[in-house]
């Protein structure tokens, strides 16, 4: 395996759905200045579903409207639950220019991660919300290194007393 497919393997990703260039631009821009993520953008969920699927994003960001440009594309809820199907550990926000309770609720009901209001403050909120999600990612492999710890060192712990054991009983 070259180095630059093992960078590509590892690499955190990030997918932007939006039907909104401007939007789609404004928040890669973001997202980009912020972060290092390989970072994909598409104009619709159904665009996006075969990379979702090979790639399994870290984070989608999904527009909740995704019929500006086309009329027949799926509406982000229906791409929310495609989503879950293919890739259910990738942490969608969905983003909505409505500020509805409704909305809200449907999206999270449906699996998203979290809901963003499009606004002044949106750009903030996405940028807290990945910060948490850095610190929750950070605090689980402690976790995994510290039970794999705890799990060596037993190991030899046991194999010190079995040792033991035999050394008093056939050793001496």
């Amino acid at each position: 395996m070259s180095m630059e497919s093992s960078i590509e393997t590892h690499a955190r990703r990030l997918f932007i759905i939006d039907d909104d260039p401007i939007q789609t631009e404004m928040i890669k821009d973001y997202i980009a200045d912020r972060y290092v993520f390989d970072l994909r953008t598409f104009g619709d969920g159904e665009s996006a579903m075969k990379d979702i699927q090979e790639l399994e994003p870290e984070i989608i960001v999904l527009d909740f409207h995704l019929n500006s440009q086309n009329a027949h594309a799926k509406d982000g809820i229906e791409v929310l639950k495609d989503i879950r199907k293919v890739s259910p550990n990738s942490k969608v926000f969905m983003f909505s220019g409505e500020d509805s309770l409704e909305v809200a609720t449907k999206s999270m009901a449906n699996g998203a991660y979290d809901f963003i209001i499009k606004g002044t403050t949106a750009f903030t909120k996405l940028e807290h919300t990945i910060n948490r999600l850095g610190d929750m990612s950070e605090m689980e492999t402690i976790q995994k290194a510290q039970k794999k710890t705890i799990a060596i060192l037993t190991i030899g712990i046991v194999t010190v007393i079995v040792l033991a054991l035999l050394y008093m009983f056939f050793g001496a």
